[in-house]
C-alpha cells in the first residue's frame, strides 16, 4: 500500500463515570436510564461523546454527569479508570471509551436529564450479579471500578470519609463491609485497624452502642497512606460457590 493511500480508521470517542457511594449502608453506583437506541430502555452508566474537539476529556466527564444526573459537582475529584475499546462494544461503530471513577459520601439523589429517562442510585451486589443487566460492555467497566475502590479501602484512609467526624470502630468496619461485601471478624478488624500509626485517633469519651456497652469514639487522623494496609479476607471456594448460585 502506497502512503498516500492510507487513511485513519474513523473512532469515536466517549466518557462513562462509574460514581459510587454508600446509602443505607449498601455500596451503590449511579445508573441511567437510556432513552434513545442502541438499548434504549437498559440501565447504564452515566457518560456520552466529546462535544467537540476542543473540549478536554476530563471537561467531558464532568458535563456529561450534569446533564445526565444534574448532579453539578465540579468539586468531585474524578480520576481515570481505564480506556475501553474493543471492537463491537458499541453497534454504532468503532467507540473507544474514558472511564472515569469517583468515590464520594452524601451525594444527593439524581435527576435524569438529556438522553436519560431515569437515574438513580441501584446496588452495587446488584451489577455485579447480573440481576441488574447494563448496556454496553459496562458491566465490566463498573465491576473495574468497584474492584478499585475495594483497593482504595485496603491502602489508604478513605473509608473515614463515609464516617462521621467521630465514630467508633465499629462503624469503620461497616463501611469496609459493605464496600469489599463481605463480613469482617471483629477482633481481627479492631486490630488490623489500630496496628495502622495515624489511621485513627481518639475522639473523646465514649457512647453506648445499640448493644448497650460503651464503644470508645474515634475520628480520622493524619493518615492518608496504609502502612500495613488493610488487606481483604479471600473468600473461600465455598463462600465463592454460594454466591455464584445466589445463596
Amino acid at each position: 500500500m502506497q502512503a498516500d493511500e492510507w487513511s485513519p480508521t474513523p473512532v469515536l470517542l466517549t466518557v462513562d463515570l462509574v460514581i459510587l457511594t454508600l446509602r443505607e449502608g449498601r455500596l451503590c453506583v449511579l445508573l441511567v436510564e437510556r432513552g434513545e437506541d442502541p438499548f434504549q430502555g437498559m440501565p447504564a452508566l452515566p457518560g456520552g461523546f466529546l462535544n467537540h474537539s476542543g473540549e478536554e476529556i476530563l471537561e467531558a466527564a464532568h458535563r456529561e454527569l450534569s446533564e445526565e444526573t444534574a448532579l453539578a459537582v465540579g468539586w468531585l475529584h474524578l480520576e481515570q479508570l481505564g480506556t475501553y475499546g474493543e471492537t463491537g462494544r458499541d453497534p454504532r461503530g468503532r467507540v473507544v471509551s474514558v472511564a472515569h471513577l469517583a468515590i464520594v459520601p452524601g451525594l444527593p439523589e439524581p435527576v435524569a436529564g438529556t438522553d436519560a429517562m431515569d437515574a438513580g442510585w441501584i446496588s452495587a451486589e446488584a451489577v455485579l450479579s447480573g440481576e441488574v443487566e447494563l448496556a454496553f460492555d459496562h458491566h465490566r467497566i463498573v465491576t473495574d471500578g468497584i474492584e478499585r475502590a475495594r483497593t482504595k479501602l485496603e491502602f489508604s484512609a478513605l473509608a473515614t470519609a463515609f464516617c462521621g467526624e467521630s465514630f467508633t470502630i465499629a462503624e469503620l468496619q461497616q463501611v469496609y463491609e459493605a464496600v469489599w461485601g463481605t463480613e469482617l471478624d471483629t477482633r481481627n478488624f479492631y486490630r488490623k485497624v489500630q496496628a495502622v500509626k495515624g489511621f485513627i485517633i481518639p475522639a473523646g469519651p465514649g457512647r453506648r452502642s445499640t448493644g448497650g456497652r460503651p464503644a470508645r469514639l474515634y475520628r480520622a487522623g493524619p493518615t492518608a497512606a496504609l502502612f500495613p494496609p488493610l488487606i481483604r479476607p479471600v473468600p473461600s471456594a465455598v463462600e465463592e460457590d454460594m454466591k455464584e448460585k445466589g445463596e
